[in-house]
């Protein structure tokens, strides 16, 4: 017996060395701003985080939307209200780690949104999260839109699976690590060029989330913005506004 338990800790521990010689891999692939762009929007305290409240609001050519969410990330469940595809209101709560057992119109319409709204929300955590991008920092770049440079952030996507499969999103970053201007390229077949600036800041908790951001889709007027933003700490019942 005390045999087969050593052979059952030294595999354990082969897994765990593997597991973390992986993760440091992937950490030294990674540019250094990666890290700064993370803890800048409260990384390090999003473990605190219980639930997070917003409403997405776009406006561009053809396109009016509000959505409503409430994300808890600790169990994956998600609730939303605004309006099916028809127009008809719509109010649905679902684990993301149950999706294939949703309705269609969960599956595919709902959730594609929130991953959508999630992205705008707290972009600076999935450039962290998402290891099958290709991210690259192109050094001192100047603003699309704004005045003066900040250090251009390339995050480009796979070209199959995941919901934005060939995107490139690219990232201006200030000294003091937060994004002034953002552009998005589209990889699908409706192609898309997207220039906004990120500005209107507010902590929402430990987080902090750009609410507004102005610019141009394909060259015509576009304007996204977040209202309603709140979150609830791990062990409160009360959720904190962002201010």
């Amino acid at each position: 017996m005390s045999h087969l338990r050593c052979n059952t800790v030294l595999r354990l521990l082969l897994i765990l060395g593997s597991m973390f010689l992986a993760a440091s891999l992937w950490a030294q692939q990674r540019p250094p701003v990666v890290e700064k762009l993370a803890k800048t929007y409260g990384f390090d305290s999003y473990g605190q985080v219980e639930a997070i409240r917003y409403t997405f609001n776009v406006q561009f050519p053809g396109v009016s939307v509000s959505r409503s969410w409430i994300w808890e990330p600790k169990t994956g469940q998600v609730t939303f209200e605004g309006k099916d595809k028809s127009g008809k209101p719509m109010k649905v709560t679902y684990l993301r780690s149950q999706l294939s057992s949703q309705a269609a119109e969960v599956k595919d319409e709902v959730d594609p949104n929130f991953v959508n709204d999630n992205y705008w929300l707290i972009f600076p955590f999935h450039v962290y999260w998402d290891a099958s991008a290709a991210v690259t920092d192109e050094g001192m770049q100047k603003l699309p839109l704004g005045k003066g440079s900040a250090a251009k952030v390339v995050v480009k996507y796979p070209s199959g699976g995941g919901y934005t499969p060939g995107d490139t999103w690219t990232l201006y970053v200030a000294k003091d690590g937060r994004v002034e201007d953002f552009e998005y390229d589209s990889g699908g077949a409706n192609k898309r060029v997207l220039i906004s600036t990120w500005t209107g800041y507010k902590m929402a908790g430990p987080l902090l989330i750009s609410t507004e951001h102005r610019g141009t889709i394909n060259g015509k007027p576009f304007h996204q913005w977040f209202t309603g933003v709140a979150v609830k700490q791990v062990g409160s019942s009360t959720w904190m506004d962002a201010k």
